[in-house]
Formats: C-alpha cells, sequence, structure tokens
C-alpha cells in the first residue's frame, strides 16, 4: 500500500494530496490512458498552472471543464479550478447543443459570479455532477470538500490496502463513479489508469498486467468483459484483488462467472446516490436476498421511515458526513427531501432480518395496481435475468378495475422470447399482482445521459403506441 494514512487523515480537502505526492513520489505515474503518461509531479505543475492562470483572468465561483479534452487534460482542468478554490462543473460530451445550452442558462449566476475567496475549506463547494432528472433533462448537484475526503477516506478504511493500490476507471470522467475512482487513485498515491472509450479488451489487458489491483466498473461493463472472457475462453486473471460494482443493480447470478475470471479479487457491490456518496455496501454473493443492497458503511446511519407491513417497507433517510450540499439552477428541488441532518432521495426499502438494507425502487416510480403498491424495479431485475433480456421498463397503464395495470417494455436481443415463458418466470419469483399482463419489445431503447434507461421517453411512447400502435413503429408486441 503506497497511501500513507497520516497524510491522508491531515488533508480535509480533495486536491490537496496531490501536492504531498507530487514531492513524496515525484517519479511515480499518477494518470496513465494507454498513450499518455503523468507522474505527480508532472501533474501537480499542470494543475498549478491551471489554478493561477484561472485567478490571473478573475474567473467566476464556478467553472465548467472543457469536455472536448481527453481525460488526463480534463483531470488537470479539473484539479487546477478546485486548486483556485473554485467550483467544477463537469458537463457530458453527449449532451446535445439545445440541452448544453439550456444547463449553462439553468447555471445562470453560478457561471458569472465573481469568486469570493481562493483559499478553499472542508465545506466550500468545489464539484457539480449532472444526473439525469426524472424529465430526461440533466440535474445538477453540487459537492462539497469534505463530503469527499470523508467519501475517499470510508472507502480506505473499509477496504483496506488493495483499495489504496492502483485503481482502473474505465469510463467517462462526467460520470461521478469513474470519476470518484480516478481521485482515489490520486488520493492513495497509487495512481490510477483511464480509457478514452471503453474497450473490454483492452481492459482485460491492462488488467492481467497486474498495474491496477484496484478495478471500479458499472455491471455492463463487467458483463462484457465476462461474455469476451468466455468466447476467447480466457485464462483468469490473478492480478486484481478488489473490484467495486456500482451504477446498477449487478446480476448476481453472474458473480461465480466474474470470481471464476478474477479468482483473487474481493467483489463488493456498494449503494449509493450522486447526493449521498455511499450508503451500503456488501460483498457480491449468490446466495443473497435479490433486493439486499448491504449493510450502512461505519459513518452512515439509516432510517426507514412509516415502515408499512409486512417488511416494514418505507422511505429510505440517511444521515451522514458525505451528503451533497443542493441542487444547482432549475432542477428540481424536489427530488430529495430533508429533515434536519437527514436527507431521502426517496428510495424506498427495509431491513431484513439479517441486518441487510433492501432496495425496493423509488417513490415516484411506484405504481399501484389491485390496490397495492408495486415496485418497477423489482420486477425488472427478474425479467433482465431471463435470457435475452438486456434492458426493462415496467410501467403503469390506467385500468378502471385494477387501477392500474402492468405492462413490461423489453430490450431483447431474440425474436424467439415467448410472453408465457417471461410471464412463467415472472411467477416463480413474485406475487401474481406483480406480473405484467402484456410484454412489449422495443427496437430502439432510449438511454439517459448517464447511460440509464430513459422510463420517462418509454411511458411516452407507450402512451403513443396504445393510442395508435401504428405511430410508434419500435415498439412490437410479445405474443
Amino acid at each position: 500500500m503506497v497511501c500513507l494514512i497520516g497524510v491522508l487523515v491531515a488533508n480535509t480537502l480533495v486536491h490537496a494530496p496531490l501536492a504531498d505526492w507530487a514531492h513524496a513520489r515525484a517519479q511515480a505515474v499518477a494518470m496513465d490512458d494507454g498513450h499518455t503518461q503523468l507522474t505527480f509531479a508532472q501533474l501537480h505543475a499542470a494543475v498549478e498552472l491551471h489554478a493561477q492562470a484561472l485567478t490571473n483572468r478573475n474567473a467566476p465561483a464556478t467553472v465548467f471543464v472543457d469536455d472536448r479534452l481527453d481525460t488526463l487534460q480534463q483531470m488537470v482542468s479539473f484539479m487546477g479550478i478546485i486548486r483556485s478554490g473554485r467550483c467544477a462543473a463537469v458537463s457530458d460530451p453527449d449532451w446535445p447543443s439545445a440541452v448544453r445550452d439550456n444547463v449553462k442558462r439553468e447555471l445562470g449566476a453560478a457561471l458569472t459570479q465573481p469568486s469570493a475567496t481562493q483559499t478553499a475549506t472542508p465545506t466550500s463547494p468545489f464539484y457539480i455532477g449532472f444526473t439525469s432528472g426524472s424529465t430526461g433533462m440533466p440535474k445538477g448537484f453540487r459537492r462539497h470538500h469534505q463530503s469527499w475526503t470523508e467519501s475517499l477516506r470510508v472507502c480506505l478504511d473499509t477496504f483496506g490496502p488493495d483499495a489504496a493500490s492502483c485503481v482502473m476507471a474505465p469510463g467517462r470522467f462526467s460520470h461521478s463513479l469513474f470519476l470518484f475512482g480516478m481521485v482515489l487513485g490520486l488520493w492513495s498515491g497509487a495512481g490510477v489508469v483511464v480509457q478514452e472509450r471503453f474497450s473490454a479488451p483492452r481492459m482485460m489487458d491492462t488488467l492481467r498486467s497486474g498495474r491496477t489491483p484496484c478495478l471500479v466498473a458499472v455491471p455492463s461493463q463487467l458483463l462484457l468483459m465476462l461474455e469476451l472472457a468466455s468466447r476467447r475462453n480466457t485464462a483468469p486473471i490473478e492480478g486484481v484483488r478488489l473490484i467495486l460494482i456500482s451504477g446498477a443493480r449487478w446480476m448476481r447470478d453472474r458473480t461465480t462467472a466474474l470470481q471464476a475470471l478474477f479468482p483473487k479479487a474481493r467483489i463488493v457491490e456498494f449503494y449509493g446516490a450522486s447526493e449521498t456518496s455511499f450508503m451500503a455496501w456488501m460483498d457480491a454473493d449468490v446466495s443473497a436476498p435479490a433486493q439486499a443492497v448491504g449493510r450502512p458503511f461505519a459513518n452512515v446511519d439509516i432510517d426507514i421511515r412509516d415502515p408499512q407491513p409486512p417488511l416494514g417497507t418505507g422511505q429510505i433517510f440517511v444521515r451522514s458526513p458525505m451528503l451533497f450540499t443542493d441542487y444547482v439552477g432549475t432542477a428540481d428541488h424536489t427530488a430529495a427531501v430533508r429533515d434536519g441532518d437527514w436527507l431521502s432521495v426517496r428510495d424506498m426499502g427495509y431491513f431484513d432480518t439479517q441486518g441487510y438494507l433492501c432496495l425496493v425502487g423509488r417513490e415516484n416510480r411506484m405504481l399501484v395496481t389491485q390496490g397495492k403498491n408495486l415496485f418497477p424495479e423489482e420486477v425488472e431485475s427478474v425479467l433482465m435475468e431471463c435470457p435475452d433480456i438486456a434492458n426493462a421498463s415496467v410501467q403503469g397503464v390506467p385500468d378502471p378495475i385494477r387501477g392500474q395495470h402492468v405492462v413490461a417494455l423489453l430490450n431483447t436481443t431474440s425474436t424467439h422470447v415467448t410472453a408465457q415463458q417471461l410471464a412463467s418466470a415472472c411467477r416463480t419469483q413474485l406475487e401474481n399482482y406483480k406480473v405484467p399482463k402484456r410484454f412489449i419489445a422495443c427496437t430502439s431503447w432510449p438511454f439517459t445521459a448517464s447511460g440509464k434507461t430513459d422510463h420517462p421517453a418509454l411511458a411516452l411512447m407507450l402512451q403513443q403506441y396504445l393510442s395508435d400502435e401504428s405511430s410508434t413503429p419500435c415498439l412490437h408486441p410479445i405474443l
């Protein structure tokens, strides 16, 4: 382990350890994108120059990182902005120009407000990221230094020396999970390897080299890697010691295959949100309850409000030093609920008898059918375990008798899937009222800017399809 605990404990600003490593590990590689490497000394020097340039031109309090730059230069920009005492806003290069203009309009004053100080404190804002809101438009969330330095510390404390080793973060700078993975490698002094464009073969080659014992990944990347390993009959990769999975629910039935590919790795799932950082974690386990997301991190308290029988399902509130500051612009400020030190992103869940936090879904997606509450995420999870189903979106359609009846839109890779097969698969794991009444294939699956299923877009497509089937040619009934 490279990490010097005494150095890190004293640091309360996200960028602070970079100066320490530029002195203690000057020639060690801080960042590597497969073509270019920056040592800690080089990265630190570039960051200092960028910070000084911002100060010289009296840049505003919030500055966008230029997403046209490569990842290494985006990190220089990001660190330079926060080193200067300002807040870095991180956009997505795939935003259409209309979306980009709208986001900048919404941030408005933040982009023109003069910088009040060049001396950051632990509670100074340092980062604005964006998630896809319920309308599909990016929603800005603001974080202060302490919310991330506490996240970095609890990550190292919880997962040990392997979390303080060189990190492979094979995703975009605009994705907060991968940005956190990159910062983790710089914070610990072990460095980080990145990819400009995700490539499963190149990622496997890097991991096999043994340079990156810690991998931060989303489930879709791991599944692509497993498919590639199966096609190539790949030998086990023994240099990986820790795999951190988040961003979506991990398909636990693939854990055995992932463990076979990485036999020396500890495989960890963690649950959190852009507004909360870490909330709960667990070692990946095929036998774990399907809805379990783990036990709270050491610095996290979780409270289930207004629990309802039979499981005690209620709204999940979290209290920790890692919570976000606020939403920015004209974002929906009701997306999260604050109650003093407590925060909820409106996820619903319960604690089971083993002490696992179990996540059933998001409050604003809950359906009521036959007088009972149904969380689409539970049904979607079952459907995505079926062969040839890549993505699922469960929607409620008004019904004069049931209140709503359940329809499943599916992104399927096969034309041979039948409604009977899908309904049977659901009945083996779900109560009858949760089984969709109709199954519809979608040949043009919409995703949000962060790569998640765009459920509101699918709801609109379904509404158009039900009013006139010929109006939505990408939807076809599964019989």
